[in-house]
């Protein structure tokens, strides 16, 4: 099967999806990997790579951090959403965040006019979609309607990814982070190390400690994400099956 993930950030695919997209690979599957933003607005980590926070650098080193990252999990195509075969050239900025209300977030106040927030949503579908048709998806992955934590950009692409599979006739999955009803649980804890060393590569945005812990930039602790589930979109029935049927849980 071909399974396309998309993701709003570089490290997202890691710290969400690092240990599915490996288990996924090693048991045969062609994972591709899009990713909408290069990060542009995300806090450093304090330490000898500081000097990069809000510059153009942090763009191109995060480009770098990435491609570290996909190289141990085995993706196998990678791209930025705008460029082509992701789109005709437009780039997609980072839309920074800010909490509206509690529980509630959005763009940062001085998003920036071509961030991934101010884009007009078709075309960000349209890109999406010409994503999918160009690694010839059978399955697309992203985030839940929430987005994972609720950073806006990452609902952003939980819609524009839910929409272009619709439009490209292909089965989507959300992620989510708890066992429930209609989901597909891999519990893959055996992945943690795979998981840690790819990690290692997105030093800038967090600190993997080799023991199932890391620290982001603004000094948060958390424990090593492995196991997850898929939630198959009911507004994609084809999904349901290949979820189901075709890739198996993991225990």
């Amino acid at each position: 099967m071909k399974i396309a993930f998309i993701h709003a950030h570089p490290d997202d695919e890691t710290l969400a999806t690092g240990a599915l997209i490996a288990w996924l690979v090693t048991s045969g599957h062609e994972v591709s990997l899009l990713t909408a933003t290069r990060g542009e607005r995300g806090e450093v980590v304090p330490g000898p790579l500081s000097h990069l926070a809000g510059t153009p650098a942090l763009e191109t080193h995060r480009e770098g951090e990435l491609a570290g990252a996909l190289k141990v999990l085995g993706v196998s195509r990678h791209a930025f959403l705008g460029d082509p075969p992701a789109g005709s050239g437009r780039r997609y900025r980072d839309s920074g965040m800010r909490w509206i209300r509690e529980g509630l977030a959005g763009p940062a106040e001085d998003a920036e006019p071509d961030s991934l927030c101010a884009a007009d949503l078709d075309d960000v579908v349209a890109d999406v979609a010409s994503w999918i048709r160009a690694v010839d998806a059978d399955l697309v992955i992203s985030y839940h309607t929430d987005g994972g934590y609720g950073h806006p950009d990452h609902v952003r692409i939980h819609h524009a990814s839910l929409a272009a599979a619709q439009r490209t006739g292909k089965g989507f999955a959300a992620v989510v982070h708890a066992p429930g009803d209609g989901v597909r649980w891999f519990d893959l804890r055996d992945l943690q190390p795979v998981v840690e060393e790819a990690l290692r590569h997105h030093a800038s945005q967090l600190t993997a400690h080799g023991d199932g812990t890391l620290t982001h930039s603004g000094g948060q602790s958390e424990e090593v994400t492995t196991s997850v589930g898929l939630l198959p979109s009911p507004e994609t029935p084809s999904a349901t099956g290949m979820v189901g049927c075709t890739v198996h849980s993991y225990t």
